[in-house]
């Protein structure tokens, strides 16, 4: 999926009439929208389609251990958590040590409409690599919840991507800081993008050198980040979500599932399951999971004459795929706004995640939209907004499955 907006972004967006498609934002004169009223616009989509209800598809459970018996309780969930974070950090690789207090540099500072605009460097690794990003802070009284917005780069992010790109459709960390949340926009870290400019060879050449999936590498970024926000006086720390489109909807799964710390996560159309049928939904490429450091193959998707490789060739010759990963969410909150590569029938996979809250006794945590379009229509984004401003304002949160 990361080549379909690195190659094809600007024909992608070139048709939109962008100011019909910014949703209206309330202004601080406005009164903030009640849970009730969050909630009504919320629920439609916390249950799947009477044609995909109960519908398991062919996925193996996550609820079965690797011995074959089935976790039955909220105890054996926890065991059973364990060895699935076990295996993918296995299969992925471990991350190196996280920074125990990320240094946050603020680069130049704009006062802005109802909040204030700061450039900034992030720590991202203990031998000081940084991340490259916009943290948006409310006026106001704080602490506020907050989120952490990856994508290619973090001037879309905050509505300043070149000929608008992003504006009303992903322009995530401007629209939530307008509702009240800080917001940390970030890139493909510096250290990566600096290796050729290309996102997609930089992010295979760090996996060359740190011996890991590129993917894991991101969500080791996102960690830090979490982290450097929690130490901000401005937010709250039990209250940090994650929100991604595309490349980025695939580098918030990866963040949310990896770090439980992320309070809750709307994951934008990454393609939550393998599908060889779209080539967008693109695991198989080696900067994602498809990295073989003895074996090189030509991107697109796999064939004969070009067959799979990596971690990816492991996962689909073993018939696995991401839905136990999803379930490390578990009991936590999170969206899948779907477009073109996540449509309605991706609940057969989502249904797996709503047996394994169902077993630690919570319900509607899990949301489905749908959208024809890859990127967030208008209504799509105001769902995206609404979901995190109610999980993040006025949910009560749910323990983790560590019992914090």
């Amino acid at each position: 999926m990361i080549h379909l907006l690195l190659q094809n972004f600007h024909r992608l967006l070139s048709g939109f009439v962008f100011a019909a498609l910014v949703p209206t934002v309330a202004s601080a004169a406005e009164p903030p929208a009640s849970a009730e009223a969050l909630w009504k616009k919320l629920e439609p989509f916390a249950q799947p389609p009477e044609e995909f209800a109960g519908k398991l598809g062919t996925y193996r459970s996550p609820l079965k251990f690797a011995d074959g018996s089935i976790a039955k309780s909220p105890a054996d969930w926890a065991r059973r958590r364990e060895e699935i974070l076990a295996t993918w950090n296995k299969r992925l690789g471990a991350w190196p040590p996280l920074v125990a207090k990320p240094t946050v540099k603020k680069l130049e500072k704009v006062e802005r409409d109802g909040y204030t605009e700061h450039k900034v460097q992030v720590q991202a690794s203990p031998e000081g690599k940084w991340v490259d990003g916009y943290l948006l802070i409310p006026n106001g009284k704080g602490p506020f919840p907050a989120v952490l917005v990856p994508f290619y780069e973090p001037l879309t992010s905050i509505g300043q991507g070149a000929k608008g790109k992003g504006v009303g459709t992903h322009d995530y960390g401007l629209q939530l800081v307008k509702r009240g949340m800080v917001t940390l926009s970030i890139g493909t870290p510096g250290s990566l993008d600096k290796l050729g400019g290309d996102t997609r060879e930089a992010l295979i050449k760090t996996g060359e050198e740190l011996r890991r999936q590129p993917l894991t590498l991101l969500a080791y970024v996102s960690a830090n980040c979490h982290t450097a926000l929690a130490q901000l006086p401005e937010v709250d720390l039990e209250r940090i979500g994650v929100i991604g489109l595309s490349y980025g909807g695939k580098w918030s799964m990866f963040s949310s599932c990896l770090d439980n710390r992320f309070a809750c996560a709307v994951w934008s159309d990454p393609g939550i399951v393998f599908n060889e049928k779209d080539s967008n939904v693109n695991y198989w490429e080696p900067w994602y999971l498809g990295f073989d450091p003895k074996t090189k193959r030509k991107p697109g998707v796999p064939s004969e004459s070009n067959p799979r490789t990596g971690l990816y060739k492991e996962l689909v010759d073993a018939g696995e795929d991401l839905v136990d990963f999803h379930a490390l969410m578990a009991p936590r909150p999170v969206m899948v706004s779907g477009g073109v590569q996540d449509p309605p029938k991706n609940w057969q996979a989502l249904n797996h995640l709503v047996a394994v809250n169902s077993l630690l006794g919570q319900k509607n945590c899990v949301f489905l939209t749908a959208r024809k379009t890859h990127v967030p229509t208008a209504e799509a984004l105001e769902l995206e907004l609404v979901f995190l401003e109610y999980f993040l304002k006025h949910a009560p949160r749910n323990k983790r499955s560590d019992g914090k």
